[in-house]
């Protein structure tokens, strides 16, 4: 009976470190679903190559919740297999029996704890604490803040010779005016790739820029696409009207999208 508790307190705390683990990466800024499906891949090993997985992996703090993960799931597993061996090992068919049936009630028991909504809500609020208190691993959720579930987006722009873009400056584009911002400019100079952060107005945008905007999606992808010449102007003038139509609607909302 010892036995078949050590497996069963195995499992238990198995699931409360896949939970602590999803709450870590949760608090790194990924989603609810996003953090489960990888602190439960590293657990259990078994490496899904996904794009979430590399963007999981981008960040140091992640790489290191993700590594203890992988080290505890090792150990853990490979404890469980053989503590469950040892339960039915040396037994006369009775005792088979009864084991058999206690794993089962514990294993019910362990299935309810880990898809218990309400313990899972404590449990979640209880270990997010301890992190915030004991860690310092919260990183901004830029998605949210940015508003990229709300029609918009960060994209990069690459600046061709025809672009509407190309031998301006920044003031003269009044891409604000658009709802876009520029947040930043990578530039070939003599073979080396330069990094313009925060760009000002007098910055002249050059061919072969590749601008980093942000700004609504609809805006963003038109701008990348606009050429020099009457027909651009036109297109500015259309999406600062587009812009304006919005900003007329958020102000009607109360300020929200």
């Amino acid at each position: 009976m010892i036995v078949l508790l050590t497996f069963l307190l195995v499992v238990l705390f198995s699931i409360i470190v896949v939970r602590i683990g999803t709450v870590a990466l949760k608090m790194t800024g990924l989603s609810r679903d996003v953090a489960a499906f990888q602190a439960q891949s590293a657990f259990s090993g078994v490496g899904f190559t996904t794009s979430e997985s590399e963007y999981v992996v981008s960040h140091p703090v992640r790489r290191r919740i993700i590594r203890i993960l992988m080290l505890l799931g090792s150990a853990g597993l490979t404890s469980a297999m053989a503590t469950l061996v040892l339960t039915f090992v040396g037994t006369s068919p009775q005792e088979m029996l009864d084991r058999a049936i206690w794993l089962a009630i514990g294993l019910a028991a362990l299935f309810f704890f880990a898809r218990s909504k309400l313990i899972d809500r404590g449990l979640s609020w209880i270990i997010e604490r301890a992190l915030e208190k004991f860690t310092h691993i919260r990183i901004y959720d830029y998605e949210q803040l940015l508003g990229l579930s709300k029609g918009y987006t960060i994209s990069m722009i690459n600046v061709k010779d025809n672009s509407w873009l190309a031998g301006r400056k920044l003031r003269e584009l009044r891409l604000n005016d658009e709802g876009v911002l520029v947040l930043a400019i990578y530039r070939k100079v003599d073979g080396q790739e330069r990094f313009i952060g925060a760009p000002r107005g007098d910055t002249i945008i050059l061919p072969g820029d590749t601008l980093v905007c942000y700004g609504p999606e609809e805006t963003l992808m038109n701008l990348s696409q606009r050429l020099k010449g009457p027909q651009g102007d036109r297109e500015h003038l259309e999406a600062v009207r587009k812009e304006e139509l919005r900003k007329k609607i958020r102000e009607a909302q109360g300020g929200f999208d």
